[in-house]
């Protein structure tokens, strides 16, 4: 377990209210929803807040219910808010999940004009980065606006200048950008800047041009990264670093409920088993561990265990 006097982690991002239909079928024809919280730098900060590291958000909400909630739900999982701005004039994105039976559910976004949107350089918490150990980021954020994507780089490339480890989460969202090349060509230079670079294997397909695991790993290694993980599915994954390289076997479930999340699991294990000093491996397996059980349950965040609930597994 983590225990530090100071701050382990920094991620920023967007957080969203997540309605997920209680009921089956199209989302025009829902008529009940509960209410939780997304996205997917949130989840990995509340993965690894329930797990003991200290985490801190950057991040902006609009001064309305939907933000007021989802403070309440970061303050609730022992994130760190200090740097979570309430912005007057612009809304809290919000998101609307189906109910399916194949676990790969359908999901509409509000988040066009967003508080989280107004991000930008301004927002650099300094001090408190250079006060932590490591930075999480995503493809998501950088997608989200140009001034969003003008901090995360700036975080990203002074967090390495100073000597603190980066991991990368592309988490591509071809929706959010003009063209699949400024997709590639934005996510690729923000890997230059990253240490643990942690894609899907298609994600990773797509962003290199390899096909296998390997290729994709060695492509980002050549560029800089000390640490890449392909996440393969239920398959496992693939890891490699200059040092050592292997597979870890997926681990199987009983059903799959709801894929979303999953990926975000895996980087909260992997991310704290590195920090905790667990040789590559272990910490892959980790996070193997924690994506096969968010899976299992309803709401992005809901399987990611506690310190507890990891041990006891």
């Amino acid at each position: 377990m983590i225990h530090t006097t100071g701050l382990d982690v920094v991620t920023v991002g967007e957080a969203m209210v997540l309605f997920t239909a209680q009921q089956a079928g199209p989302l025009d024809q829902v008529e009940a929803y509960t209410r939780g919280a997304a996205g997917a730098e949130l989840n990995v900060a509340v993965g690894l807040a329930r797990l003991g590291v200290h985490v801190a958000y950057v991040s902006r909400l609009g001064r309305d219910a939907f933000g007021r909630y989802l403070a309440a739900t970061m303050q609730r999982e022992g994130i760190d808010c200090s740097h979570v701005a309430f912005d007057a004039a612009h809304p809290t994105g919000f998101m609307l999940k189906a109910k399916t039976h194949d676990g790969d559910p359908q999901t509409e976004y509000f988040r066009r004009g967003s508080a989280a949107s107004r991000l930008g350089p301004a927002d650099h918490p300094r001090a408190r980065c250079a006060a932590s150990r490591h930075l999480h980021v995503t493809g998501i954020s950088v997608a989200v606006s140009p001034s969003v994507r003008e901090l995360v780089f700036e975080m990203a490339a002074e967090a390495r200048a100073a000597g603190r480890s980066v991991s990368l989460d592309p988490n591509l969202r071809p929706g959010l950008w003009p063209s699949q090349a400024a997709m590639v060509e934005c996510i690729n230079a923000l890997a230059a800047h990253c240490d643990w670079v942690l894609p899907g294997l298609a994600e990773g397909r797509l962003l290199t041009g390899c096909t296998s695991p390997e290729a994709i790993a060695a492509h980002y290694l050549e560029r800089g990264a000390s640490v890449v993980a392909v996440k393969i599915g239920p398959e496992g994954a693939y890891f490699a670093s200059r040092a050592c390289s292997g597979y870890v076997p997926g681990v199987a479930v009983a059903q799959v409920i709801d894929t979303v999340g999953a990926g975000d699991g895996f980087a909260v294990g992997l991310i704290s088993g590195l920090l905790e000093g667990l040789a590559l491996d272990a910490a892959v397996a980790r996070g193997c561990r924690i994506g096969a059980r968010v899976v299992q349950f309803p709401g992005d965040s809901d399987g990611l265990p506690t310190r507890a609930e990891l041990e006891s597994a």
